[in-house]
């Protein structure tokens, strides 16, 4: 009995490990892309980072607004 409950506690062990191997993988890549937009931003137009999360902020104050509005 305890060899099945330490078996299956292995099995679920390495699937959790593996999805959140996954799940690292993707927001790395997530977050790389988004830096290199906002450093595109930047070098090429002239838009900082700070104005970048103004309008970031402001859209989704204006998101909100519609949410609210019933």
């Amino acid at each position: 009995m305890n060899l099945i409950l330490v078996g299956a506690a292995i099995v679920i062990s390495v699937l959790v490990f593996t999805w959140l191997i996954k799940v690292v993988k993707a927001t790395v890549s997530t977050a790389l892309v988004i830096a290199a937009i906002v450093l595109i931003m930047q070098f090429v137009f002239g838009i900082g980072a700070d104005k970048l999360l103004q309008q970031v902020w402001e859209f989704g104050q204006y998101l909100w607004q519609l949410v609210t509005k019933r």
